[in-house]
C-alpha cells in the first residue's frame, strides 16, 4: 500500500516544483546594467579645451586660391589688365552690390589675376568663390576632405606649419578660400566701336598701367580641389615639394564642463549620457555636446556637474536584418 501511494506523491511534489519556477526568459530591468558588464562611475571635471585638425601638406611655387564674396549680392568686375610684375598692393577685381552700395573684392598684394568664376552681373552669395588668384612664389598646400572642410570653415585665423625635418613650427597665414574652384576664365577685352563705346561708361576700370610692347596674354588658371592654402614668414626657407604638416585651430573654450568621450552617445550637437542614481539604477539623460579633442567631449547643457555617470556610456541596440528573428513556419503536409 505504501508503494502504491508513493509514486502520486512523487509526481504532485514534481508538479508543485514546476508551478513555482518562473516560465519564459528572466525579465531585465532596463535600468540597471545587464549582469557581467563591467562599468566604472566618472564625474564630469572643467578644463580649457582647444580642439585641432593636423592636415598633411607640402610646399608649392605659385598655387592658386579662390576669393569670395563678402556679402549676398550682384558682382560687377574689373577690367584687371596683365600684370607687369609682382604686385606690391592689393588690386580690386570686383565690387559685390548690395542696397546699392558695393563691397570690394580684393587680391592681396604678392598675387596676380587667376580669372572669373562667375559671368559678370551674376547673383551670388556671401561666401561664393568669384574668382582666382595665384600667389607668386611659395606657400603650403594641404588638400582636405568635405568632413574637414567643415570643421575648419570660419577658424581659419589661427594656424601653424611644420615642415617637415625642416624649419617650424611657425604661423601660416591663410589666403582665400577653402572651398574647391571650377576652371577660371579672362575674357578677351572688346574692341572699341561707337557702338559699344557708350555703354562701356558703366563698367568699373581700374587705373591704367603702361603697356609693354610684349605682353603676351593672361591664362587663366586651372581647377582645384578642396585645399587649404597659406604663407609662411618671409625668413622660413622653403623648398618645393617638401612634405608639410598644417594644424588648424579649430576651437577653444575656457573652463568646459567635460566628460570622457566613452561616457557619451554621440559626438556633435545632440548627444545621451547614463546618470548613475542612488540606488544603482541608470537614468538616460539628454544633452548638448561643443568641442571635443577626441579624449573629453564639452558638455554645453543638461548636466550640472555633479553627477556621476556610468562608463560605458548608453548605446543604441543593433539593427536587426528584416525577418532576422522570425521564425519560419513549416511547409508542406
Amino acid at each position: 500500500m505504501r508503494k502504491i501511494l508513493l509514486a502520486p506523491l512523487c509526481a504532485l511534489v514534481t508538479v508543485t516544483v514546476a508551478a513555482c519556477s518562473p516560465s519564459g526568459p528572466e525579465q531585465a530591468n532596463p535600468e540597471l546594467a545587464p549582469r557581467g558588464t563591467t562599468m566604472t562611475k566618472v564625474k564630469p571635471t572643467k578644463q580649457d579645451l582647444t580642439t585641432k585638425l593636423s592636415i598633411s601638406g607640402k610646399v608649392e611655387m605659385n598655387p592658386t586660391f579662390g576669393l569670395v564674396a563678402p556679402v549676398d549680392g550682384q558682382v560687377r568686375f574689373f577690367e584687371i589688365p596683365a600684370p607687369n610684375g609682382t604686385p606690391t598692393k592689393p588690386i580690386r577685381v570686383a565690387n559685390v552690390w548690395k542696397d546699392g552700395a558695393p563691397n570690394y573684392v580684393e587680391i592681396p598684394a604678392g598675387a596676380t589675376f587667376g580669372g572669373r568664376l562667375v559671368d559678370d552681373k551674376a547673383t551670388v552669395t556671401a561666401g561664393m568663390p568669384l574668382a582666382s588668384a595665384k600667389h607668386v612664389g611659395y606657400a603650403l598646400v594641404g588638400d582636405i576632405d568635405g568632413q574637414q572642410a567643415y570643421k575648419i570653415s570660419g577658424a581659419l585665423t589661427d594656424v601653424t606649419a611644420q615642415i617637415k625635418n625642416g624649419p617650424g613650427p611657425f604661423p601660416c597665414a591663410v589666403l582665400g578660400t577653402i572651398a574647391a574652384l571650377p576652371q577660371a576664365t579672362i575674357p578677351e577685352k572688346p574692341q572699341q566701336t561707337p557702338e559699344n563705346k557708350d555703354a562701356s561708361k558703366d563698367q568699373p576700370k581700374q587705373p591704367e598701367q603702361p603697356k609693354q610692347p610684349d605682353q603676351q596674354q593672361q591664362q587663366p588658371s586651372g581647377s582645384t580641389g578642396l585645399r587649404i592654402v597659406c604663407t609662411a614668414p618671409a625668413d622660413v626657407k622653403m623648398i618645393n615639394g617638401a612634405a608639410a604638416s598644417i594644424e588648424v585651430t579649430t576651437g577653444k573654450s575656457a573652463q568646459a564642463l567635460v566628460v570622457p568621450v566613452e561616457a557619451v552617445a554621440g559626438q556633435q550637437g545632440k548627444g545621451k549620457v547614463d546618470v548613475i542614481q542612488p540606488d544603482g539604477s541608470r537614468r538616460t539623460t539628454d544633452v548638448t555636446l561643443g568641442l571635443t579633442d577626441g579624449k573629453v567631449v564639452e558638455v554645453k547643457s543638461g548636466l550640472t556637474g555633479d553627477e556621476e555617470l556610468a562608463v560605458p556610456g548608453p548605446n543604441l541596440p543593433e539593427g536587426q536584418q528584416q525577418g532576422g528573428d522570425q521564425q519560419q513556419k513549416p511547409t508542406g503536409p
